[in-house]
Formats: structure tokens, C-alpha cells, sequence
């Protein structure tokens, strides 16, 4: 996806995508119309992989699910992206044809030293407050300034102004939904002289001016043999998970839902009744629910996020299942 902000070059992720013509922004790895690379769906898109999936595939718990549900994302800013916000499903659907809101996240694979990012507002700003800073362009004193590091997870509700800041490459996980409504874009023209269009007036109505969950995450560690499982956040439309492994792991889907094994970085195989296959770096992977055992034997040291559609209410047994405290737990799960 070409971007005003974005990169050049997306190596280390894409060696082989470097001194581009225009700079990119964004790598969509679970767009309707990426191409299944392989299994019985290979070369159809993945929203007509999913429309013709059944329950065994998607899970009973996503079932009836008209569209696929995750968009997972690589970002590349080398400059400010605009000050913006996403609505709420409510907002959406009210204002925007019936569509999804946009909850997200963010994982940090690499910050330079410096590295920051502004996500939801500073206590006290009101709307009067919000407004008028944008008339006197200094809408970013506003927001809360987060430094970014190798490792870092964000969390960011629909509702909740942000911007990111150069110097870093991240993951996103998201409700499969673009709107976004640009409240601020420093002054910046595209490449036709022209400045982007903002959208201050549906922006300031979208914001969510109460208490917020939005911020830097805090992780729970599990130790499941060679695997380092760090639980990063959980909300209804997603769960998001790292993972860490220099030696075999044994896993297993659950009926209830699939899941996408998202690798960073590292290679091996991927083995399971029907066979075994290699998976590599930037590549997404989806896991069928009726999919049960598999082992993942890494040829390097690998780190990968694992992401889901959770049962939002039954969650939090799953985690306590797995040894995490109640104080834990609270911190993950966002309902």
C-alpha cells in the first residue's frame, strides 16, 4: 500500500523489496484479495477461500461470519503519519453504511533508539480543548507520547486519536476495516501539490473522550517447554500472542476458532497429519480450527505472533487455565 510517510525499502522483512519507485507504508497480509499460497485453497483470494470454508476451517465460533475477520499489517513510517482516529462499531454502522469499527494493535519488531508514537489523549482534554488546539496546529500536545521498543505491544480501542512516528517497523493487528478520519496532516501535499483531505468534523464526533484501555501493554510470560508464550492483549474482535522457540514446539488448534501464525523472523517446518512445510519469515499462515496437533521445528531461532478471535467471555478461564493470575489477567483482557 503506497503511503506520503512510508519506506523505500522493506527490508530486513522484504530484502528483495528495496529502492521502490514510490514509497510504501504498508504490507497487507490477510487483504480479501491476498492469494492463498498453498493447500487446498492455494491461488484463490482469501475472502473466496472464506466464503467457501466450512465450520471445520473457520471454527464453530466464526461460523457464520459473512467476511474474513483479521487484517494483519506490516507499517514501514519513515515520517509522521497524520494525526488520526478510527470509529467505533456503533459510529460505523450509523455512519459509514453499515460498516465495522476499528480496534487495533500494534507490535513493535524494530525502533531506533528515539523512536515514539502518540496514542489517546492527555487527562482533561475536552472537546472544546481538542478543537481548539487544531485551529492553533498543535493538536499532537494533546496526546499522550509513548516511547517505542523492540518487543513493544499497543493497544489501541476504536476512539483513540494516535500517530506514529518514524524509525520504526511494526505489526498491526486489527477488525478487518480501513476507515480512517484524519484530524491533523502537519501541512503535507501528495504528489500532486495537493493537501489530503481531513475529516475533523466525523473525527471529533468519533473520539472517545472517557476513560480508555489504550497504551503500551503489559505482557504475561508462559514457559510451555522450548516455547517462550507471552500473552500481549485480548479484546473481542482479537487475542494476540508472541512466541519465541529455538527448539520443536507441540501446539494445537482449538475447535472453536482458527488462528494465523504471523512469522517475524526465522524458518522451519510446519508439520501436522497432512504433512510438513517450510514457513519463513513475513509469512502468515492460517491454521484450520479442526487443524489439532502440529509441531513447529525451527531451522532458526523463530519469533512469531499468534492471533485469534477469542471467546471474549470464557478468555479469561483460558488464561487462568494456564497459570496467570487474576491481577494478570485483568491487565490482558480488554471486554
Amino acid at each position: 500500500m503506497p503511503r506520503i510517510w512510508g519506506a523505500r525499502s522493506l527490508a530486513p522483512l522484504f530484502p528483495d523489496r528495496r529502492d521502490l519507485r514510490e514509497p510504501l507504508g504498508e504490507a497487507w497480509l490477510t487483504a480479501h484479495d491476498t492469494r492463498v499460497a498453498g493447500g487446498p485453497f492455494a491461488g484463490k483470494t482469501l475472502g473466496a477461500a472464506w466464503r467457501e470454508m466450512s465450520p471445520e476451517w473457520r471454527g464453530a465460533q466464526l461460523a457464520q461470519a459473512p467476511e474474513f475477520p483479521l487484517l494483519v499489517k506490516f507499517l514501514f513510517p519513515t515520517a509522521k503519519m497524520s494525526i488520526q482516529v478510527h470509529p467505533g462499531d456503533d459510529f460505523a454502522a450509523e455512519h459509514e453504511r453499515g460498516s465495522c469499527g476499528k480496534t487495533e494493535m500494534w507490535y513493535a519488531l524494530a525502533a531506533e533508539s528515539g523512536a515514539e508514537l502518540l496514542l489517546g489523549l492527555k487527562p482533561g482534554v475536552t472537546p472544546e480543548a481538542l478543537r481548539a488546539a487544531l485551529e492553533r496546529q498543535t493538536l499532537d500536545q494533546m496526546l499522550e507520547r509513548w516511547e517505542v521498543r523492540p518487543g513493544d505491544a499497543f493497544f489501541v480501542p476504536a476512539g483513540t486519536p494516535h500517530t506514529l512516528g518514524p524509525g520504526m517497523i511494526l505489526c498491526e493487528v486489527q477488525q478487518y476495516c480501513d476507515l480512517t478520519y484524519r484530524l491533523y496532516d502537519y501541512g503535507r501535499v501528495d504528489s500532486r501539490g495537493n493537501p489530503r483531505p481531513l475529516h475533523v468534523d466525523k473525527g471529533l464526533r468519533a473520539i472517545n473522550f472517557g476513560p480508555s484501555a489504550c497504551g503500551r501493554t503489559t505482557p504475561a510470560e508462559v514457559a510451555q517447554g522450548a516455547l517462550r508464550k507471552k500473552y500481549l492483549a485480548a479484546c473481542p474482535y482479537f487475542a494476540l500472542e508472541e512466541w519465541r522457540f529455538a527448539a520443536p514446539v507441540e501446539q494445537g488448534t482449538r475447535a472453536a476458532r482458527f488462528e494465523l501464525l504471523i512469522v517475524l523472523a526465522g524458518e522451519g517446518e510446519l508439520e501436522c497429519h497432512a504433512g510438513s512445510s517450510r514457513y519463513g519469515q513475513a509469512q502468515a499462515w492460517f491454521l484450520p480450527a479442526a487443524l489439532g496437533a502440529y509441531r513447529l521445528a525451527p531451522r532458526r531461532e523463530t519469533l512469531l505472533l499468534r492471533a485469534y478471535v477469542p471467546d471474549i467471555e470464557s478468555f479469561p478461564g483460558e488464561l487462568k487455565d494456564q497459570g496467570l493470575s487474576a491481577a494478570a489477567i485483568s491487565r490482558l483482557v480488554f471486554a
